[in-house]
């Protein structure tokens, strides 16, 4: 059949409220429409098909031959839409929630908050992907990005996690007593940068000291830079968040204060988030709302 030639689906639907019914009371009751809005449904089905579905001779209405067939094809074609739709939503409902976050974020927060997380939701499964691209949320896979910056990317819904202001730090063993005063003066030192972000050059590049006169440079996995930074390999730009407790025992000590008025922000698809993603998402708020 072409389609164009079908009828409204809500003229069906009322049609099959009313076989599987019996009475077009109880049909706009399943519906949760009234009785008058099924009557008009059923005169405008047997309008478009051409076609005497209900026999009206009688004290009540009942299915004319032709209008058990449809019946019957339409207890069928439902059935099979209820049951695919039931298999697709278990499905994805079944599926751990799929998170992606840098490795940094990952290695230095994220992972070590966890076993409270599967303590209590042990019937919650989680699945992490700590990379540093940009990745794209679609239906059937990343269910929450942790991003940081000013919480404004087009299409998704985001919600803050916590601000903190970028930092560059190093190692008083790597800095050995010299005087820093300028960025210019960081450019005889080692720096570590996060595998596939180029963080340290955009913020030489601001403050007018080109990336190339950088003595060397070491591109590594996030979760390796701060224990990179900790022995004296180089000179990283992050969050400070994440050196807080560094900073505060003396193994790490502040260079420059990076741009602020950036944090962490919790992202998401538009839309009504599936029991597990958003229990995850709460927890998380929570995490951070019980720290301050």
């Amino acid at each position: 059949m072409n389609w164009l030639q079908m009828p409204p689906l809500s003229g069906l639907r009322a049609f099959a409220a009313f076989a599987e019914a019996g009475n077009i009371t109880a049909a706009g009751d399943s519906l949760n429409v009234s009785h008058a809005a099924i009557s008009q449904q059923l005169r405008n089905l047997e309008t478009h098909l051409g076609a005497t579905l209900l026999d009206r001779s009688g004290r009540a209405l009942a299915l004319t031959a032709q209008g058990q067939q449809l019946a019957d094809a339409l207890a069928l074609g439902f059935g099979a839409i209820e049951s695919a739709l039931r298999d697709i939503t278990q499905a994805d409902q079944a599926r751990p929630v799929h998170i992606s976050s840098t490795p940094m974020l990952t290695s230095a927060w994220l992972l070590p908050r966890l076993s409270e997380f599967r303590a209590a939701h042990p019937d919650i499964d989680l699945m992490l992907n700590p990379s540093s691209k940009l990745v794209t949320l679609e239906p059937g896979g990343i269910d929450v990005a942790l991003r940081y910056g000013a919480g404004t990317w087009a299409g998704l819904d985001s919600v803050p996690l916590f601000d903190s202001p970028m930092v560059i730090v190093a190692a008083e063993s790597l800095i050995a007593g010299r005087e820093i005063r300028e960025p210019a003066d960081l450019a005889d030192f080692p720096w570590l940068d996060e595998y596939g972000i180029s963080e340290s050059s955009r913020w030489l590049e601001s403050h007018g000291v080109a990336p190339d006169a950088i003595k060397g440079r070491i591109q590594l996995p996030g979760n390796f830079m701060l224990e990179g930074a900790r022995d004296g390999q180089g000179v990283i730009v992050t969050v400070q968040k994440f050196v807080q407790n560094d900073l505060d025992a003396g193994r790490l000590r502040v260079l420059f204060q990076g741009r602020s008025g950036g944090g962490y922000h919790i992202v998401t698809r538009p839309g009504v988030l599936r029991p597990a993603v958003k229990t995850f998402v709460t927890w998380l708020r929570r995490q951070v709302a019980d720290a301050v």
